[in-house]
């Protein structure tokens, strides 16, 4: 099978798209510190287009990009930059919270790595993607040579990442703490395969407005960024934070798997919503873009409530994050055009509950 030109442009797009809004929108780095993207682009950017070509090639949908991005979260997180493990890792004692001695991981860090690669660095990225080329979002962008040098791509920047991070902060994980990323890695990527696949729409019902759905997507998604502060507040409000404690004290004392059950909360609520009106035959592809553009509006607003990994001059920041958060705001408003034109014209593929 052949595949048309604009087809080839989506890829690119969302090679491109991904590591600028898993790591710059997000506010981790400035504008003026691009020379991580030479890793970053083939490692986010081929996953990202790898999980995407297996899903729409198998016919499969969102439950199945979903898993694989956690898949994709344990190989990147557990084996490349190893922050699952790493006391140390960016020098901020992540892992302090929810400790869990027996693995050596924090239960708050991981249940946020997998909601942060699962739903936007791979998620949002697609679903932006497919906005922005939405009469073939269901289709495959990639021949099988194409899927295969995205899958090179991802692996030799997860290498090289690998390579950087072990020697900046001399740390490898036990042989145990692997082989348990590997387990883990391969029952998402189990549950992706076995889920069944998405059968059409025939719940009728009206679905919410995408306006309507992009703000509780929007909400629910800061909520988990907020999960410290959340908790530190609620826990201080009922007299259980020792005032001379400041903010990640409390947090690491205290709070650590308040902030797992409120992640997991948020997490239970988003998924509940999306399956009981996704199923619904007035659900549209508009629908579905408008949680991925919730996505990348929590990213580029909390992008302002945190400094970049690397310090940079705060005018500096403070312009990246603008400049960001504008070129986000531009990519949505076209891919939200296109994809209503292309509903309106009828050219959106007739699609599954995904």
């Amino acid at each position: 099978m052949s595949y048309p030109q604009r087809s080839v442009l989506a890829a690119v797009t969302l090679f491109i798209l991904a590591p600028l809004v898993a790591e710059y929108l997000l506010g981790d780095f400035a504008v003026t510190f691009l020379s991580p993207l030479i890793i970053m682009t083939p490692m986010y950017g081929g996953g990202a287009l790898l999980i995407r070509e297996v899903t729409r090639r198998t016919g499969r949908g969102w439950p199945t990009m979903l898993l694989l991005g956690c898949a994709y979260c344990l190989i990147e997180e557990g084996y490349s930059t190893q922050t699952l493990f790493n006391p140390n890792s960016f020098g901020m004692h992540l892992l302090v919270p929810a400790w869990i001695p027996a693995l050596g991981i924090s239960g708050w860090w991981t249940i946020f790595m997998l909601n942060v690669h699962a739903f936007w660095s791979i998620g949002v990225s697609i679903a932006l993607a497919e906005g922005l080329f939405p009469a073939r979002a269901r289709a495959p962008w990639l021949g099988k040579v194409g899927a295969c040098v995205a899958a090179v791509l991802c692996a030799a920047g997860m290498a090289v990442n690998a390579a950087y991070m072990i020697r900046h902060y001399h740390f490898i994980a036990s042989t145990t703490q692997f082989a348990i990323t590997g387990i883990f890695c391969a029952l998402f990527v189990a549950a992706a395969f076995l889920i069944p696949v998405p059968a059409p729409r025939t719940k009728t019902g009206p679905a919410p407005s995408p306006w309507l759905t992009g703000l509780a997507a929007f909400l629910l998604g800061f909520a988990i960024f907020l999960a410290p502060a959340i908790t530190v507040i609620l826990v201080a409000m009922r007299g259980g934070a020792r005032a001379h404690m400041n903010f990640f004290d409390a947090f690491n004392a205290n709070l650590g798997w308040a902030a797992v059950a409120w992640i997991l909360c948020a997490d239970l609520v988003f998924l509940l919503l999306l399956r009981a009106f996704s199923r619904r035959s007035s659900w549209t592809a508009l629908h579905t873009f408008s949680i991925g553009a919730a996505g990348a509006l929590v990213y580029g607003v909390h992008a302002f409530t945190q400094l970049p990994v690397v310090p940079a001059p705060k005018t500096i920041v403070l312009a990246s994050h603008m400049l960001f958060l504008v070129l986000a705001l531009a990519v949505i408003a076209t891919a939200a055009r296109r994809t209503r034109s292309a509903l309106l014209a009828g050219l959106q593929q007739p699609i599954p509950t995904e």
